[in-house]
């Protein structure tokens, strides 16, 4: 009897044994990366990933149109939205928080609001492609030739719609190489046919987390949009 329970239970354990191999084993399949999109692939090129990470972004804006040049100076902390614009000629100093548009908006503030939105736009233009909820970007197919000079690269056309902003529905067309860098790009104002501005990329530098662009020369010498003293922390 003993004999027969020893061969039951061999018996028992080569079936559970043999059972076990029969059942699919799972595979261990990679996870499958989200392709990234054209907004993010050229807004990661200058530090979206890490922008989280930044707490203030000092800057000088330069612009000259012709024989007038003009210089602004802003602090601004991204977090907590507090702006200071810092100088321009004899204007005084301004502080104030972003919030204050929507709760107390004044037009001395509407004016110098304005003007930060503007001067860093110009600035961290693409990472505005990610984090601005009212614009759409796509790339052409095929090479297009850059507004100046020879050579000619991929182009992404970017539309901001919904009449937000001080100027909505604006649209640009950014020449980007195979690293989606910008290396041109074209302003139409309110999607104007004609262009309201045209420049170049140039002087990159990396200046904390972020990879910025600090000289944008247009077709000739009458415009010109440079930053000087750049601080992120």
């Amino acid at each position: 009897m003993k004999r027969l329970n020893n061969i039951y239970i061999l018996i028992t354990l080569i079936g559970a044994l043999l059972s076990s191999c029969n059942k699919q084993t799972p595979t261990n399949k990679p996870v499958e990366q989200k392709e990234l999109s054209i907004s993010e692939k050229i807004a990661n090129v200058y530090g979206a990933s890490s922008f989280d990470k930044v707490n203030s972004i000092k800057f000088t804006f330069n612009v000259q149109k012709g024989k007038k040049q003009v210089h602004r100076s802003w602090y601004w902390e991204p977090k907590t939205g507090l702006v200071k614009f810092l100088s321009y000629k004899k204007e005084k100093p301004f502080k104030y928080f972003r919030k204050q548009l929507s709760e107390n908006p004044t037009d001395e503030l509407k004016g110098i609001d304005a003007k930060f939105i503007n001067d860093q736009y110009w600035l961290l233009f693409p990472l505005h492609l990610v984090m601005d909820k009212n614009v759409k970007v796509k790339l052409d197919k095929g090479l297009f030739k850059l507004p100046v000079g020879e050579g000619k690269t991929r182009r992404a056309i970017v539309e901001y719609s919904g009449g937000e902003g001080y100027t909505p529905n604006d649209r640009y067309e950014l020449y980007i190489d195979d690293n989606y860098k910008i290396v041109q790009w074209i302003y139409r104002r309110n999607n104007s046919p004609t262009p309201t501005r045209l420049t170049k990329w140039e002087d990159y530098k990396n200046v904390g987390p972020l990879y910025l662009s600090l000289n944008r020369p247009g077709k000739d010498e009458s415009f010109r949009v440079w930053f000087t003293d750049v601080e992120v922390k």
